[in-house]
């Protein structure tokens, strides 16, 4: 029979499930005062051993002789010990970013069959989504803005993500708010009808590292609504990455909440690390679409997800 415990470790190797013997404690020399033999009476203050040269444990003095002083053993404070900290902080490192996508329930089993998240102006749509959650001024706004100034890409040749579940976009729909960037379509769906598209700014990363095409490699991060006049991008990896470390500072800030992260054409379904739902039933449902597709990511209930701000805040 094996020795190996519940922690998957053999021969005693395990402190939890073979804990060491505790060592002997030799009793030490009694602190109870024997009364001396001359003392016929109490001590004068004269006589008596100062308090400091009484050590814990150790035999009393005997009185009316004089006893060497012994020097405290002074003991460090907790918080003169060097605190072992890593090389990077939780800030600097921004592979831990979570990215989220929000789309409809209908819309999944066409990202499934395409195996990816496409652009807006992409070429590769065959049909466009059966819930289109951007309204029609919003897209020609996107569409007309551009990532590195003139010339260059538009906005809406990008994938876009959240840099937080609580996305004052997505909030908006969360609490029924009359903002004009959403469609009809989306404000008359049920909160429920959502699920949200999880990943890492490292999974992205990684998959990238290993892209032929230097092209599809390309990733800006912005500190608001991509479309917005006075939007700041960061597209060069660099001033990507200042970016993104700057919004993770505060992650309950406005700023992280209007943020996005764009992924030019495409975004591989591969690579979504787990799927936000409401309910029980909105997680069947989504299960069934998957088992259509060769990969099939977590899906997790999280209803803090589908509530707004303020309401998370209060459970």
């Amino acid at each position: 029979m094996s020795d190996e415990c519940i922690h998957g470790l053999e021969g005693g190797l395990c402190a939890s499930c073979f804990p060491k013997a505790a060592p002997e404690i030799v009793p030490g020399v009694a602190t109870r005062a024997t009364r001396s033999k001359s003392a016929g009476r109490a001590p004068s203050l004269r006589s008596s051993p100062s308090p400091r040269t009484v050590t814990l444990g150790g035999p009393n003095p005997t009185l009316g002789t004089k006893t060497a002083a012994v020097k405290p053993v002074t003991i460090k404070a907790a918080t003169g010990v060097k605190r072992v900290t890593s090389s990077k902080s939780a800030v600097d490192n921004v592979g831990e970013q979570r990215i989220y996508h929000v789309t409809h329930i209908r819309n999944l089993a066409g990202i499934l069959s395409s195996g990816r998240l496409l652009a807006d102006t992409s070429d590769a749509w065959t049909t466009r989504p059966p819930v289109d959650l951007s309204s029609a001024p919003q897209r020609a706004a996107r569409r007309a803005a551009q990532v590195a100034g003139d010339d260059s890409a538009s906005v809406a040749s990008y994938v876009p993500f959240y840099l937080s579940p609580n996305a004052r976009l997505w909030d908006s729909l969360l609490t029924e708010s009359n903002d004009p960037r959403l469609s009809t379509e989306a404000h008359g769906s049920e909160t429920y009808d959502f699920v949200i598209l999880v990943s890492t700014v490292k999974k992205l990363r990684d998959a990238h590292d290993g892209a032929a095409d230097v092209s599809a490699a390309a990733v800006a991060v912005t500190n608001g609504d991509a479309a917005g006049a006075l939007t700041r991008f960061g597209t060069a990896p660099e001033t990507a990455d200042r970016m993104l470390r700057s919004l993770r500072a505060d992650q309950e800030s406005q700023k992280i909440r209007e943020a996005e992260l764009l992924v030019t054409e495409s975004f591989p379904f591969e690579l979504v690390t787990l799927v936000g739902v409401a309910n029980d039933k909105v997680r069947d449902a989504v299960r069934t679409i998957l088992e259509a597709g060769s990969y099939k990511p977590k899906v997790v209930v999280y209803p803090p997800w589908f509530h707004a701000v303020d309401e998370t805040a209060a459970v």
